[in-house]
């Protein structure tokens, strides 16, 4: 994420910096009128990313917690895990359920997501 960042910051044109500056722009000015608004494709890029991201969380809630005490802690990514691996053959059809689902749901929220940002990046 910081690389993109880094990437955003970079592409930033120096002369509108300067520009700024020669006008009499303060350091809040510049960066809430130049700064941010160039960088924010960056923002909305590592926004989805993070969000599925958290949402598809395993390996680390496997390690950690296992879900335990009594499922409490069980992301779901593990609880689909759960599902299809930890019961009997019969709910491998649920925990497949569960996937699909779970793919449907994290590609609504990434359309919905791109559509409430998308007239906000700068062209």
């Amino acid at each position: 994420m910081m690389i993109i960042y880094i990437a955003g910051i970079q592409n930033i044109p120096t002369d509108m910096l300067e520009a700024a500056e020669v006008d009499g722009a303060n350091a809040a000015q510049r960066l809430f009128k130049i700064i941010i608004p160039a960088v924010s494709p960056s923002i909305i890029i590592c926004t989805f990313l993070s969000l599925t991201n958290g949402f598809k969380l395993f390996d680390q809630n496997l390690a950690l917690t296992a879900g335990e005490p009594s499922r409490q802690t069980e992301m779901v990514a593990l609880n689909i895990y759960n599902t299809f691996y930890g019961s009997t053959a019969t709910y491998r059809g649920v925990g497949q359920a569960k996937a699909v689902i779970f793919a449907l749901v994290l590609a609504a929220i990434g359309v919905l997501q791109m559509r409430i940002t998308a007239g906000k990046e700068e062209k």
